[in-house]
């Protein structure tokens, strides 16, 4: 395939896969101001008052997480490597989110200190560096502005997603700017070598194994098999990174999927990930042979894992006043707001924005 024709290809995978209950029945616009999106981290652990290091908590403000790590390591006069954090956060947003520095060099005054763009809320001693992934959970409240459709059909879709979920697509923002991301990624199959900056080189593989889930997941959405069982699946125990083969499906294991206690999964392209059988497997084989060399290529440089398809919001509320619409919800570590607000709005960041 032409270089040009794989990027629109991938584009199209990644970015604009099927929904799942239909298109969405409003539209309006997000990120006005970094105020409509607001999203708070939720540890999986508490501080546990060792020495050795310290757990700030930071509320930042139209700023990206690595600005505000880079600020935290200049104050502190530490090496960025010293800094830890559980997740990237957009820049285009409120947020509230965790970081941890040693604690040489850091005193009490580290609560209250104000950067540009960020303040510190809290510090708390802790024995260990915080490491990635390590959420529970991330607390989101959204705003949209100047809604224009169906509003009868906004609310009876928003039940939808509350009842059986959505699909759990990687959201754009996992593809960079103008999907900048896939580009490297099509460089990387051309050339069949990697950046050598850590960072860089991390960004690449994330986008890498995250367009080949949407695509599986993606063909699952259109053949209306995304949020049930099929022959040969690896299933995903919800709340864990637990996966088991379901070798005979059984009104068991139809009920539990049903009632969010399993969901189907979808590859991680990688070393050494399972590999569903029968039904299951045949159509990850077929969408991840369009993309090939692409799986063969991550299967050499990273481990493979599996990722559960179906993403059940906790606690999903809205209220719609006049043009606005405002929704709560939480969502465990790793999924995107976004994938959610995308079933039930066509939501557009304003122009002066969009980056």
């Amino acid at each position: 395939m032409p270089d040009d024709a794989r990027r629109e290809a991938w584009r199209q995978l990644a970015l604009d896969p099927p929904h799942a209950h239909g298109g969405p029945p409003v539209a309006g616009l997000i990120r006005t101001d970094p105020e409509d999106f607001l999203v708070e981290e939720r540890l999986s652990f508490q501080p546990d008052g060792g020495t050795g290091h310290l757990l700030l908590l930071v509320e930042k403000r139209d700023a990206n997480t690595l600005y505000v790590a880079k600020c935290l390591a200049r104050l502190a006069g530490l090496p960025m490597v010293d800094i830890g954090f559980a997740g990237l956060k957009d820049r285009r947003a409120v947020a509230r989110q965790w970081f941890s520095m040693p604690a040489r060099n850091v005193g009490p005054s580290a609560a209250g200190l104000v950067g540009d763009g960020f303040r510190v809320l809290e510090m708390h001693p802790h024995s260990r560096k915080l490491r990635r992934g390590a959420l529970a959970g991330n607390r989101f409240r959204l705003r949209v502005r100047e809604l224009g459709g169906d509003l009868a059909a906004l609310t009876a879709r928003l039940q939808t997603v509350a009842a059986h979920g959505v699909p759990n697509y990687f959201g754009p923002q996992r593809f960079g700017r103008d999907a900048a991301n896939l580009q490297q990624v099509s460089d990387w199959i051309d050339s069949q070598r990697l950046p050598r900056d850590r960072a860089a080189r991390g960004f690449l593989l994330s986008a890498a194994r995250s367009l080949a889930f949407n695509a599986v997941l993606g063909r699952r959405v259109a053949e209306a098999s995304w949020d049930r069982l099929l022959p040969g699946e690896i299933a995903s125990l919800s709340g864990s990174s637990s996966v088991f083969r379901v070798s005979e499906l059984d009104d068991e294991l139809v009920r539990r999927c049903h009632e969010g206690d399993i969901s189907p999964s979808g590859p991680m392209c990688g070393e050494g990930d399972m590999q569903p059988g029968t039904e299951c497997g045949s159509i990850e084989q077929s969408v991840l042979g369009m993309l090939a060399p692409l799986p063969e290529r991550l299967a050499g440089v990273v481990a493979g894992e599996r990722r559960a398809l179906v993403l059940r919001p906790a606690d999903l509320a809205w209220t719609v006043t006049g043009q606005e619409l405002e929704l709560g919800f939480e969502l465990p570590r790793g999924a995107f707001a976004t994938s959610l607000l995308r079933e039930a709005v066509s939501a557009t960041v304003p122009a002066a924005e969009s980056d």
